[in-house]
């Protein structure tokens, strides 16, 4: 019996031996997975340039071909009078006809300075309203539901007051453009906040982080994603309050913006005017979309590992 249990016990360190080199192989099988993960090499190639005009460029360009298409069809089909439905040719010449004189140049730069200073201040006050909502529970209670209600209010109804207050002035236009796009970053801010675990949050204060350190180093650069798609809606209601406010506050002092000079068009009844100008409002819209928030979007998601190449 004795020499049964001393024969046993090099097949018991055998059988050990061998649990622990599978042990060690399938550690090594994941280190090597992780290892895997983590390394840009092994990624999936990005799409070429021929495939990343065909799936990105070339549907709107077909779009715009098959649009202008039935726009001439349209009105060689005499669908509404010339003066109410000019030919593609026609606005085409009235649109270049605005370059070669300026007036194009100078309504986009107007416009697009009054926006970019309006959305400068919405983005300040938007922000530190979502973050002030954000740390008071009462002041979310009292003034979330006024908020949200003002995101939802037409900013041309604001014009009016506007101008009651501050008369034909860039201070009306401002108003205008900062009670449309003020609610949108703040909701976004505070939208983005919400879906941040709140692990987070209690990680920050074991490693002594003021309320400040942990907003500035932990909650906003977790919340960075939705706080983005805040950004993005703002500039797009700051645009369009820009715009209201430009169509109704007209005045040789003010300059001509895109909305006076689509006003101008219907003021002298001609329709490729105001084809031109509604051209040139989408046009910067999409630029702005295109060149900034889009590529941002697309960096930030990336570095988070929320998308792929």
């Amino acid at each position: 019996m004795a020499s049964d249990q001393l024969a046993g016990r090099p097949a018991d360190g055998g059988r050990g031996l061998a649990l622990a080199d599978a042990r060690e192989e399938r550690n090594r099988a994941v280190e090597a997975g992780l290892d895997a993960l983590d390394s840009a090499a092994d990624l999936p190639p990005g799409p070429g340039p021929g495939r990343r005009f065909v799936r990105s460029v070339l549907p709107p360009i077909l779009f715009l071909v098959v649009l202008v298409g039935v726009w001439q069809l349209a009105y060689l089909a005499e669908v509404k009078p010339s003066y109410a439905l000019p030919s593609p040719a026609d606005v085409a010449g009235r649109f270049w006809e605005t370059v070669q004189e300026g007036q194009a140049a100078e309504a986009v730069w107007t416009s697009l300075s009054r926006g970019a200073v309006g959305f400068a201040m919405s983005l300040v006050i938007g922000t530190l309203l979502g973050l002030a909502m954000w740390w008071s529970r009462w002041l979310r209670a009292a003034i979330g539901p006024i908020v949200s209600g003002l995101q939802s209010l037409p900013s041309v109804a604001w014009v009016p007051a506007a101008i009651i207050w501050f008369s034909l002035s860039n201070a009306a236009i401002y108003t205008v453009v900062l009670l449309g796009a003020v609610p949108s970053i703040a909701n976004g801010l505070l939208s983005g906040m919400k879906q941040v675990p709140p692990l987070f949050d209690r990680v920050g204060r074991v490693l002594g982080l003021s309320a400040w350190g942990r907003t500035r180093y932990v909650l906003l650069p977790a919340a960075l994603p939705g706080y983005l798609g805040g950004l993005r809606q703002g500039w797009a209601f700051a645009w369009r309050s820009l715009m209201a406010a430009e169509l109704i506050t007209y005045s040789p002092q003010l300059g001509q913006g895109l909305g006076q000079l689509l006003n101008l068009g219907r003021e002298l009844s001609q329709m490729s005017l105001v084809i031109t100008s509604i051209a040139l409002i989408l046009a910067v819209g999409v630029a702005i979309e295109l060149l900034v928030f889009a590529p941002l979007e697309r960096r930030v998601l990336t570095r988070r590992g929320l998308t792929m190449r």
